[in-house]
């Protein structure tokens, strides 16, 4: 503030001024005449409540600058400004005008500072005023009313001598009803840069712009063939839509001489809408998205914006380079990821934008460094590390801001970028007072960083990773200025970072003790990086058992790196939500392959096999897996002649395999067996299934008693045999006995004449006493049941 007191004065007043005053001083005179002969006041304790409310001053009338046209004039412009007066006092103001006043010459980038900080204060001087022809009158104000005004001023009025930097000032001039006499009650100070002609070594100016977003993707997608992705918000396509934050970036952009700076996750995630996706619907539901065609526009747009212009790519997800260096390297596995982001960074922007990005810069969060992050930033193949100037601080003393480029050593570059310059947009911009201002006084910084010396010299702005659309509008108008302007010529981030480093700037890196608490206490865990790699563990055991790993390393790879984007900070509540997704997501996947529970089985006999199930409910097939069944007690139950045996898995999408096991069985008696799947390096699969066998050995007495039990049966069945055998003999003899008889019967005609014969020629019959004969007489009649008949 002192530095910038010492250029606080006035200019010269222009002689009707002087003139003008000088009439009111001389009027006033027998007006105070009177005043004198008046008695005195009564003092302040005897006037009571009644005594009239003090003079509300300097300060109770608000003014606001809403436009400054053009921003950085030349000598045949006019200067235009408009905005609005508001009374924020109790007393209404008389006799009001609007001025413009023209403070002294900043030559140094800390008065600028201090008269910024110092903006609304109508105590401070501020310069003499142009004129009255050149003001806006007011006959009154009163409380809470507000009036626009514009005025509008030629250049050569304005007594504007040397180039550089001068101070603007609106005030409003008038009187109250305490304080009748003309008196300052309100100003907002602004700044005018002034180089009308060009000058002989311009400053090489980088701007930075970021197309980056916070995380909408998981690792979810859909069993069917493209995969359909799932997204756990649909906040993106407002973003992206007309109108939108990265709609009015590309927009704006598009125009303006940048170094594009990308995150390729944003590229990946807009065009995965393009196509069929979803999001979260009522409850557990998800929903098909519906902003194809918004998506295929945006895409369209921004190939269009960066044909042609230098492209840098973040590593995928933008990962937080500060909490991996402080938190996460302790944790296995955490730089592999880096790394991995790294590599796809480059593929992924060239197939979709069509153009081939630099992956050489790395960009910790607000360019904050020290020398772990620089070791973690380069730990992937960046050698340039992007900070900032409020963190890399000269410590040399310099009079004037040196070039970005900085050896850190190493073969890494640390490209600085001025910090009054990359924060000069942040707040809030929709106002048109506040965006104004941040445009003066970005130009104003600029021009006065490049009247320092006559060196010429290479700067770097990186502003916010993700500008509201109103402070993008307020970047474009800004650099659209500068671009135009006098003093100053675009250069590209490779180029700048390829710029003769200054010899007197300062090449040390802070110290982790200088890293801003601000920013340390928003890092990310440790508990972040080992939930990472708890699921990175999962990841690796479930993926060399799959026919097609990509279906699910892609998208769970790309998953893990956004869980360690920088767009988490100060939102621990929603990341721990997002990794814990991430995590259950995959634990469901690797359920789906798993072993079918069973029963008790019971075994009888000395061997036996037993059947385990693998059921694999994923849409590919699984292999390389190994069952293993395992007997508690292998004295009493054998499995393969030992106490396991093991089996290769193979099993289709969506089917079930069962695995056969020869057993043998030692003792009756329960035994336990366990049924376990590995992967083939040998590492457990799932839960185990464990169940009974019941073993119910075979002995001699048993099989004596199973030996008698069947010679029972045959003696049985013979016995049938022969009882049948002798009631159809029975039978036979009956049958011939009643022929005799019938034939015996003297009242049979049919046996007559056969008796007749045999009493006339037959021999005499068959004694009881006669020795058998050597053929039984044959008999006409059917054989019996289970008689044998001879042929």
């Amino acid at each position: 503030m002192a530095e910038a007191a010492d250029f606080q004065g006035t200019s010269p007043s222009p002689a009707r001024r002087w003139l003008r005053r000088t009439g009111a001083l001389l009027t006033g005179v027998p007006l105070l005449t009177g005043l004198l002969q008046l008695p005195a006041a009564p003092p302040a304790d005897a006037a009571g409540a009644d005594a009239p409310q003090a003079a509300s001053g300097a300060g109770s009338v608000s003014v606001s600058v809403d436009t400054l046209t053009p921003g950085a004039p030349t000598e045949d412009d006019t200067v235009t400004v408009s905005g609005t007066v508001t009374n924020k006092g109790k007393q209404t103001v008389t006799d009001a005008h609007v001025g413009l006043r023209v403070g002294p010459l900043l030559n140094t980038r800390s008065s600028i500072d201090s008269v910024a900080k110092n903006s609304t204060d109508a105590q401070n001087a501020f310069g003499s005023e142009v004129g009255d022809k050149y003001a806006e009158e007011f006959d009154k104000l009163t409380p809470g009313v507000s009036r626009p005004f514009t005025i509008s001023v030629p250049v050569n009025k304005l007594d504007l001598g040397q180039d550089g930097v001068y101070q603007l000032t609106v005030a409003l001039s008038g009187q109250t009803s305490a304080q009748q006499w003309e008196q300052v009650l309100g100003v907002q100070r602004t700044f005018l840069p002034w180089q009308p002609d060009a000058a002989g070594t311009k400053t090489k100016t980088t701007f930075l712009w970021p197309l980056i977003s916070t995380v909408h993707m998981t690792a979810e997608t859909g069993s069917d063939e493209q995969q359909t992705p799932v997204f756990h918000d649909d906040d993106l396509a407002k973003e992206i839509s007309p109108g939108g934050r990265l709609d009015r970036m590309v927009a704006l952009g598009k125009d303006l001489d940048v170094t594009w700076v990308i995150d390729p996750d944003l590229l990946a995630s807009v065009e995965a809408m393009t196509d069929r996706y979803e999001v979260p619907g009522e409850g557990d539901d998800t929903v098909v998205g519906s902003h194809q065609a918004v998506a295929k526009r945006w895409l369209t747009e921004v190939q269009e914006a960066v044909a042609d212009k230098e492209v840098v790519a973040l590593p995928f997800g933008d990962p937080d380079l500060a909490s991996l260096a402080h938190n996460g390297t302790s944790v296995s596995g955490s730089l592999s990821h880096l790394k991995e982001a790294t590599d796809v960074a480059s593929s992924t922007v060239d197939a979709i934008l069509h153009v081939k990005p630099s992956t050489d810069f790395a960009w910790p969060v607000d360019g904050a460094v020290d020398p772990s992050i620089v070791k973690v930033a380069t730990s992937a193949g960046a050698d340039k590390v992007i900070a900032r100037s409020d963190t890399f601080e000269e410590t040399d003393g310099l009079s004037y801001t040196p070039s970005a480029p900085r050896p850190i050593g190493g073969g890494t570059t640390a490209v600085v970028a001025d910090a009054r310059l990359s924060t000069a947009f942040r707040g809030d911009m929709t106002k048109a007072s506040t965006s104004t201002l941040a445009v003066q006084r970005f130009l104003a910084q600029s021009l006065t960083l490049g009247l320092q010396t006559g060196k010429q010299r290479s700067v770097v702005v990186a502003p916010q990773r993700t500008p509201s659309a109103s402070q993008a509008q307020t970047m474009a108008e800004a650099l659209t200025i500068l671009q135009d302007g006098t003093w100053s010529e675009s250069q590209g981030l490779v180029a700048a970072a390829k710029a003769q480093p200054d010899p007197a700037a300062t090449t040390k890196v802070p110290p982790a003790s200088a890293y801003p608490s601000s920013l340390r206490k928003h890092e990310l865990p440790r508990t972040t990086f080992e939930q990472i790699a708890r699921t990175q563990a999962k990841l690796d055991k479930f993926k060399v058992i799959l026919s097609d790993q990509s279906r699910v390393v892609t998208p769970f790879g790309r998953a893990l790196n956004r869980e360690m984007s920088v767009s988490w900070r100060g939102r621990q509540s929603e990341a721990a939500i997002y990794r814990s997704g991430v995590e259950a997501y995959l634990d469901t996947l690797l359920g789906q392959v798993r072993l079918i529970d069973k029963s008790e089985t019971k075994l009888s006999g000395r061997s036996a096999t037993i059947p385990v199930t693998v059921q694999n409910n994923l849409v590919q097939g699984v292999e390389h897996l190994v069952l293993r069944l395992t007997s508690t007690n292998p004295t009493r139950l054998e499995i393969g002649g030992d106490a396991y045996a093991e089996r290769p898995v193979a099993v289709s999408g969506g089917h079930s395999q069962s695995v056969k096991f020869t057993t043998s069985a030692n003792a009756n008696g329960r035994a336990t067996v366990v049924a376990q799947l590995y992967t083939q390096d040998g590492q457990k699969y799932g839960e185990p299934v464990t169940f009974d066998v019941k073993v119910t050995e075979i002995t001699a007495t048993v099989m004596l008693v199973i030996g008698g039990g069947v010679l029972l049966l045959v003696l049985a069945g013979f016995r049938m045999y022969t009882q049948r055998k002798r009631a159809a003999a029975r039978e036979a003899q009956e049958r011939d006995h009643e022929a005799d008889e019938d034939a015996d019967d003297p009242q049979n005609p049919e046996t007559a004449g056969e008796r007749l014969t045999q009493d006339s020629g037959a021999d005499d019959p068959e004694q009881p006493s006669d020795p058998a004969p050597d053929t039984a007489p044959e008999s006409a009649d059917p054989s019996g049941t289970g008689e044998r008949v001879d042929r």
